[in-house]
């Protein structure tokens, strides 16, 4: 099963997020707080995603292959006022969709993950413009829909990346318990997710040895005890810690739910 969208839909959606983002904050003052990212302010928020996508771009446009190249990018300065900010952030995000779009998917390149190619930005950055338009939609006080294809690769990535995902230093080793089924009602996407234990000794000499989860390359369609269910847009914002439009149900038995939703409910960092 794949979720992945055509890079250029990536692309697309990377556009119509940061610019939607942008709006959301147009007018609204600097101070205000973030109800979702605790601590922050609007003037924070806009200066992060602008952050965020200066030091992608300069990753593409390298392409930067090591973590000792990537700590040299200069993080871009904070802008004296919020509308300025957010000028700062539309050039940011006018810079990564050049940088992307001149530049093959395949393209070795550094990210955080296992998947070392500009691809993995494609898709992560997408996804960051979506969660952090939700962001900024909440510091306005509005909320629009989300658009559910990329919603369903977002669950995706959060189980597979965020959650189940691994360094190449550890290990991910499925453990005996039954799995759970997660549903998305709108696109009929579903993962089968069941427990697991994450090990290894991290680069600092750190060994680690915590449950985690592993999902199923396919969802066999076989049983599953329990379930969790919701449109697309409330799982991803389930699983990112955000407020859903409607709850997101589980069912089932609850020696099943339990080691999964422990790992799932912890917020991702």
């Amino acid at each position: 099963m794949t979720t992945r969208l055509p890079f250029a839909h990536y692309l697309e959606h990377l556009v119509s997020e940061s610019e939607l983002f942008a709006a959301a904050l147009a007018g609204v003052p600097a101070d205000r707080p973030v109800p979702t990212c605790p601590d922050w302010t609007a003037m924070d928020l806009a200066h992060h995603l602008t952050q965020v996508q200066s030091f992608w771009t300069a990753v593409v446009n390298g392409p930067l292959l090591t973590k000792g190249q990537v700590h040299q990018v200069h993080e871009p300065a904070r802008a004296s006022t919020l509308g300025h900010q957010i000028d700062d952030l539309r050039a940011a995000s006018a810079a990564l969709v050049a940088a992307l779009a001149a530049t093959p998917p395949s393209t070795p390149a550094y990210t955080w993950s296992s998947e070392q190619t500009v691809g993995f930005t494609y898709r992560r950055q997408a996804l960051e413009a979506l969660v952090h338009r939700l962001d900024a939609e909440l510091t306005a006080g509005v909320r629009t829909p989300m658009d559910p294809q990329l919603c369903t690769d977002g669950v995706d990535e959060a189980l597979r990346v965020m959650f189940g995902g691994c360094p190449p230093w550890g290990r991910i080793t499925p453990t005996d318990g039954p799995p759970v089924r997660l549903t998305a009602t709108d696109t009929g996407v579903s993962w089968l997710v069941g427990p697991a234990r994450f090990t290894g000794t991290d680069p600092d000499g750190k060994f680690h040895d915590e449950p985690d989860i592993h999902v199923a390359a396919e969802d066999s369609g076989g049983f599953a005890p329990a379930s969790i269910t919701a449109t697309a847009e409330d799982l991803l914002c389930w699983l990112w810690s955000r407020p859903t439009v409607a709850p997101v149900e589980q069912a089932g038995e609850e020696d099943a739910l339990s080691p999964i939703t422990q790992i799932l409910e912890q917020p991702i960092t």
